[in-house]
Order: structure tokens, then C-alpha cells, then sequence
């Protein structure tokens, strides 16, 4: 079975700063990572193929230097990876990014076999928008499964997959027809440390690296700040409060409920008087 994975090269979350007058973030000098997010994708492709065979390709659009990352996701025990690289993508959206990965997907399927799954994180820690994955399978016209948390069964023979998923107030149990895109949850799994053949193996492997050409891409216009319809108007860092947090003691038989409304009320004297009055029907 052949399953790809899509992974982004993001910098570091941890050190991301914002430019003070153009309210942009500043990325030069800060350290990049694989999106948390994406290596749940990751494992879970490989138990996959660990368990029914097969290969795991993984997919990444970003410049040159993602190749780290790519050569990263092979230490884990990736087969292959791809990276789609060329200036006609700088600036692209979540639109323009869909749009590109999943013309590469198109040329990875008839490269290196038809894919049942692809996995994506469930969203990207830079964008946060949990866009891109739906967004490929629309262009892919794939059913997907979001915000997974757990794979109960794939069915070869059947071509079936059913997964947990989580949603607001509990879980839901989904089955589906493949081929599927599937966004993983995080905390589901935890990634392997690979074996020491694959490091040796990552050091020396081929990157196949694409340009918009040789993903099959005609139209251009649909890369790139050109195909990218999002503007951001503001980018800026969350201010400190200048007011420290309360700290309330917690002892054997002590009311923190009471505790807390007391201070509320303290805080806010009109809040309590308003809840009354409610109570009261006035």
C-alpha cells in the first residue's frame, strides 16, 4: 500500500518574533522544525505500512532548505520524499498551497502508485488554519476525515478505513470509502526514533525535488501571491497584562468556588447586583 504524507517546514514557534513597525514576523535567524502536527501524520503512516506493506512518501512544498526537514522525515522511516520547490510559490495561501500539493499528489500517484490514504497534521503551527488539508481533498475529490484521533480499521479488501474522530462533546465513530485524506490529531501516537539504516540511508538519499513544471502545473496564476486571494492586514504579538494573576489558597474543606465569586465580586461590584436582579426576574 502506498500512502503520502504532506509535511511543512515551520520555524520555530518558540522563537518567532514581530517586526515592531511593520508588524510582520521576522524569520530571518530563527531556527526551523517539522510541524509538530505533521509528524502524528507521520507515524501513523508508517504503522500503517509496518502493518499492511507498502511505501510512505512524504510531500512538502517550501524552498531549498526544507530538505532538511524531508531528509529528517527518512531517519523516521519514510521511503521517499518529495519537495516542490520554485519561486512561482512564494507567498501562496492555503488556496495556492492546495492547489500546488495536490498537483504534486497527482504526479506522486502516477510516479509512484496510487495512494489510498494521505495524511496531513491536522493544521500547521505558522498559519493555524486547518485549511490546507480539507483543501486538498476537495481539489483531489477525496473523502476526508478531520481532526482524527484514531485509525480502528482499514480494510484492504473492502477498500474501507474507519477512524475515530474527535468533535465538540465526544467522538464519532466514521467509516468511509478510500481513497481518503485524513488530518491526525495530536497526542494520538508517538513517533518512532528510527533505526540507525534509516539514519545512514537519509544522509546519502535522493530529495526529488520538482519545480511547478514538473509537478504538471500549467496555470501559474493559481501559485503563489498571484493564485493567493488571503491578505493579512496585521500581524502582532499579544500584550502582557500589567495586572498579575490572584493566587487562591486551596486547604482541606476550603470553598474555591465561593472563594473565586467572592473575588469576582470584589472586582466587579456591578456584576453582583446585576446577577441578582436576573435571579429575582426584575
Amino acid at each position: 500500500m502506498h500512502i503520502a504524507v504532506c509535511m511543512k517546514q515551520v520555524p520555530d514557534s518558540g522563537q518567532i518574533r514581530v517586526h515592531p513597525v511593520t508588524n510582520t514576523i521576522m524569520r530571518q535567524g530563527v531556527p526551523t522544525i517539522i510541524n509538530p502536527y505533521d509528524l502524528f501524520a507521520l507515524e501513523e503512516a508508517l504503522r500503517l505500512r509496518d502493518k499492511f506493506g507498502g511505501e510512505v512518501t512524504v510531500l512538502t512544498m517550501g524552498p531549498p532548505m526544507a530538505e532538511d526537514s524531508l531528509r529528517k522525515t527518512l531517519t523516521f522511516g519514510a521511503d521517499r520524499a518529495v519537495l516542490l520547490t520554485d519561486r512561482f510559490f512564494a507567498g501562496s495561501d492555503t488556496l495556492a498551497t492546495s492547489f500546488a500539493l495536490a498537483a504534486a499528489l497527482e504526479k506522486i500517484a502516477r510516479e509512484f502508485g496510487e495512494m489510498p490514504v494521505i495524511f496531513t497534521g491536522k493544521q500547521t503551527i505558522d498559519g493555524d488554519t486547518a485549511q490546507v488539508g480539507p483543501g486538498i481533498a476537495k481539489r483531489l475529490n477525496l473523502n476526508q476525515l478531520t481532526y482524527v484521533s484514531r485509525i480502528n480499521e482499514l480494510d484492504t479488501a473492502a477498500g474501507t478505513i474507519t477512524v475515530e474522530r474527535r468533535a465538540e462533546g465526544g467522538v464519532q465513530l466514521l467509516s468511509t470509502k478510500m481513497p481518503v485524506l485524513i488530518t491526525m490529531l495530536e497526542g494520538t501516537n508517538e513517533i518512532r526514533r528510527g533505526s540507525l539504516a534509516d539514519a545512514y540511508r537519509a544522509v546519502s538519499a535522493k530529495i526529488v525535488t520538482w519545480s511547478a513544471v514538473d509537478a504538471g502545473i500549467t496555470d501559474i496564476t493559481k501559485c503563489g501571491l498571484r493564485g493567493s486571494p488571503t491578505i493579512v492586514k496585521k500581524v502582532f504579538a499579544p500584550q502582557a497584562h500589567a495586572e498579575k494573576a490572584t493566587m487562591l489558597p486551596v486547604e482541606d474543606g476550603y470553598d474555591a468556588a465561593a472563594a473565586l465569586m467572592n473575588e469576582i465580586f470584589k472586582r466587579q461590584p456591578a456584576l453582583e447586583a446585576d446577577l441578582m436582579r436576573f435571579a429575582s426576574g426584575q
